[in-house]
């Protein structure tokens, strides 16, 4: 067992995919941060893999704070080398081995990330896709499809996090992910950091992870509860991130809403003008937090990490 490579594993009612994630990095040493699920995933854990190291929660603290718990272990531990892996994810033979020998090789690196499959590893995975597309790298598809010999690695501003390797220098300057996002929003808010404080983001075209997720779909109603949040998290990932100024952008955007609230107050919709000054109120009240988030995230730190 490899003593200073640490896999950390997020976990919420995962039984569905627990065995296979769990079986497949059974070599190395494993930290799993349980959010309080209520279907049997410890009780799976503590029965057939004694050898995990479960930390139980008594609440769902979502992805990034749940694994800020897990990277502070395993850094306590000694860790050198620490590979996320989502408990919907299992890598394929060699993945992690070779991705940590090419971080110690390319030290400049950060952040490293195998390709994501689908379920049926018949074609990558779809979200996944887009963030490897030719707008953010013309040479990786490029030299594919030219028959070019393909590089080691090859960088991107961001890449998911269902399985990122990360090394303990990254950590120690970046920090681990920002608690203002409960989930969704840490990944891309963290490569922004990493880009910030000189470290690089990579993929390497020869490893592979199986990602099992594209039977669940995600549809958004306007005017909703669950619109305003997804709103909220895209607002905390553009105005948080640190490679870009948010003053002028933000005074554009709260001029904006206060005109769809005065136009939709003068054509009677009541809801839709409701909806906007809830709206600016959260971006109101989100302001101080994003402002404290930037300021912290652009010093050189352990942030987030106990």
């Amino acid at each position: 067992m490899l003593s200073d490579v640490y896999v950390i594993i997020v976990a919420y009612n995962a039984t569905q995919w627990l065995e296979e994630c769990l079986q497949s990095v059974s070599k190395y040493q494993v930290i799993v941060v349980d959010n309080n699920s209520s279907d049997g995933t410890k009780d799976l854990i503590k029965k057939n893999f004694p050898q995990v190291n479960l930390i139980e929660q008594s609440e769902n603290l979502g992805f990034g704070r749940a694994n800020n718990i897990g990277l502070s272990r395993a850094l306590s531990s000694g860790a050198k080398h620490l590979f996320l892996l989502n408990q919907d994810a299992w890598i394929l033979e060699g993945c992690v081995d070779n991705l940590v020998d090419l971080q110690k090789k390319n030290p400049q690196y950060g952040v490293l990330s195998p390709v994501h499959l689908n379920a049926k590893k018949d074609k990558m995975d779809v979200m996944f896709s887009k963030h490897i597309s030719f707008e953010y790298n013309p040479y990786f598809l490029s030299d594919l499809v030219l028959k070019k010999e393909q590089k080691d690695l090859y960088d991107f501003p961001f890449i998911n996090a269902a399985a990122w390797l990360i090394s303990r220098e990254c950590i120690e300057t970046v920090g681990g992910f920002d608690p203002i996002f409960f989930h969704y929003g840490e990944d891309i808010n963290y490569c922004s950091r990493v880009r910030y404080h000189g470290f690089k983001i990579g993929l390497s075209v020869d490893n592979y992870i199986v990602h099992d997720r594209e039977t669940r779909k995600h549809n958004l109603e306007n005017f909703t509860k669950a619109y305003l949040d997804y709103k909220e998290r895209n607002y905390k990932v553009r105005f948080a991130s640190i490679t870009t100024p948010i003053s002028d952008e933000l005074k554009r955007k709260l001029a904006e809403l206060k005109k769809d609230i005065l136009k939709n107050i003068l054509f009677l919709r009541w809801k839709e003008a409701h909806f906007y000054f809830t709206e600016l109120t959260m971006i109101r009240r989100i302001i101080p937090e994003i402002i404290k988030s930037r300021e912290l995230n652009m010093r050189k730190g352990k942030h987030y990490i106990n």
